[in-house]
């Protein structure tokens, strides 16, 4: 089957095409024939050198994939051969088969193509994990998101919006800001021009959000402190403005406020299987009536795996990039 390697760590060029054996699917395992795979922020950091694998995971980028089942353990009972699926899966999606864990893998919706399907999991696992479950939301509360136009972004927007929560988000263009809002934020702050701190107190009453979903951190982190209610929650689920922060804790004291983190790669397979389960009661409702539906900003076919790369990396997208095997 062909794959895409890493031919030395560094800049997408180093991405290669290659052949390998197809896996064979161990006990609740399926084979997939892929269709399509998504493309996301750890797979270029994992290109760099700068993110490693889980102990056991494939050492080939892809976390998550879209396509057939066509061989597997079934005992389960939930799938069949020749199901159409997507699966959030542990490393393998840049390649023509991938072997995924047969709880981690969800029917694709009927008015989802099997490209975009491919868009879904690492965004939503992720956002459900960070936003509802860590989050515990109520109808009315409020939500800032950190990069509302990435992948996760737009996701996270459209699902709180749906469930009855006001959405604030920051992006870093005029263009984006049109975007993220018609996906139904109250507010998309363009932080190049605006202090998104004034402009969220300011939109808020002074009352701040209950949440803020941070893929930055860095000098975000004490930023984010200012703007958050009372018992308010930050979820950092990356770090691209850097892993240091100085922050006054007098405030976290104050506000009874909680600073929450967590990678969803290395999570067990329970807790991930629980996700999946949450996503299928909660989500799929929601994209089944196209309240909540992909963004896909580009296609690429699987020999074309570094300008894929390279489009991540330059920041222009909304929404997800996708490699069509």
């Amino acid at each position: 089957m062909k794959v895409v390697e890493i031919n030395g760590y560094g800049a997408a060029d180093v991405l290669r095409i290659a052949n390998r054996p197809i896996p064979r699917p161990k006990k609740e395992e399926v084979l997939i024939k892929v269709i399509a795979s998504g493309v996301n922020r750890p797979d270029i950091f994992q290109r760099q050198g700068l993110y490693n694998p889980p102990n056991g995971a494939s050492d080939l980028l892809g976390l998550e994939v879209s396509g057939e089942i066509i061989d597997g353990d079934l005992s389960s009972g939930e799938f069949n051969i020749g199901d159409k699926v997507c699966a959030l899966v542990n490393g393998g999606g840049y390649s023509e088969y991938c072997l995924a864990h047969i709880s981690h893998c969800l029917i694709i919706p009927d008015s989802v193509s099997i490209e975009d399907a491919a868009g879904l999991p690492e965004s939503l696992f992720t956002v459900w994990s960070n936003v509802f479950g860590i989050g515990h939301l109520s109808v009315g509360d409020s939500l800032l998101v950190h990069g509302g136009s990435s992948g996760i972004g737009v996701m996270a927007v459209q699902i709180a919006k749906a469930l009855g929560y006001y959405v604030y988000a920051t992006a870093g263009t005029d263009r984006k800001v049109i975007a993220v809002e018609s996906l139904g934020a109250v507010k998309c702050i363009n932080y190049k021009n605006e202090d998104f701190v004034d402009k969220i107190l300011e939109l808020t009453n002074m009352n701040g959000v209950n949440l803020v979903l941070d893929m930055v951190s860095g000098s975000y982190l004490q930023r984010n402190i200012k703007i958050l209610s009372e018992n308010g929650i930050i979820s950092i689920i990356a770090l691209l403005g850097g892993s240091r922060s100085f922050i006054n804790c007098a405030d976290i004291l104050k506000k009874r406020l909680r600073i929450s983190g967590s990678m969803l790669r290395s999570q067990s397979v329970a807790f991930k299987a629980n996700l999946a389960k949450s996503l299928i009661k909660y989500v799929w409702p929601l994209i089944e009536k196209k309240l909540v539906k992909p963004v896909t900003y580009a296609y690429f076919p699987l020999d074309q795996v570094s300008s894929a790369h390279k489009m991540m990396e330059s920041g222009e997208h909304i929404g997800k990039i996708i490699l069509k095997i």
